[in-house]
């Protein structure tokens, strides 16, 4: 009796664990979180960059779950692998770090993505990330997504970071590279800002709020 009990526990333990893990997989991205904490922890173990201008790169490989109705990366992939290559950038030049010493947060502000040649499924590829410079606001980045069969450029995006309780020169500052002065923007990045801030503009009229 008590060993037909102790099954029947084991049982509805089951069970409960098997709903349990239906509900948290429904519910929540689990997979976008472990992989943060992957790259966290990966991280914490690379050495260290000091300058937080040279460029980094991680390696990916197009998977079964990356594919779209047309066999291969689905756009929007682009972004999500973007999202841990720029947590593993900040994580290795100390940014992050710094911000959260500060109390700030880094948010994108804004981003823009130029897709070149589609990525394949099993092709592997590098996405190369470094920043373009920074103001008052926001830092400026630039993600290349290079094919490693050809060393061809899929995919590029410029990416603007937004600082929020801080600057990015406090942020700099306690990194101990505030003698670093930002790069002159490039003509297309002057650009690309010029939209972004007409942009918002427009969307501040529309609302009925002042211009910034």
């Amino acid at each position: 009796m008590d060993s037909e009990l102790l099954s029947r526990s084991l049982m509805f333990l089951l069970f409960l664990l098997l709903l349990l893990f239906v509900l948290l997989f429904s519910s929540l991205d689990v997979w976008y979180f472990l992989r943060g904490a992957q790259v966290f922890v990966w991280s914490c173990f690379q050495p260290r960059v000091k300058d937080v201008l040279s460029e980094q790169s991680v390696d990916g490989q197009v998977l079964l779950h990356d594919l779209d109705y047309m066999g291969h990366m689905n756009n929007s992939r682009y972004l999500r692998e973007c999202d841990f290559a720029r947590f593993h950038h900040y994580m290795r030049n100390g940014l992050f770090m710094a911000s959260f010493r500060l109390g700030a947060k880094m948010v994108v502000g804004a981003s823009t993505v130029r897709y070149r040649r589609s990525l394949a499924f099993r092709e592997t590829f590098e996405i190369r990330t470094r920043v373009l410079g920074w103001d008052q606001k926001s830092f400026y980045l630039e993600q290349r997504f290079v094919s490693k069969k050809d060393n061809f450029v899929s995919a590029v995006m410029l990416c603007r970071q937004n600082v929020v309780h801080c600057s990015p020169e406090d942020i700099l500052q306690v990194v101990g590279q505030e003698k670093i002065k930002s790069p002159e923007f490039s003509e297309d990045l002057k650009h690309w800002i010029s939209f972004i801030s007409a942009n918002s503009q427009s969307l501040r009229a529309e609302s009925g709020l002042k211009e910034e």
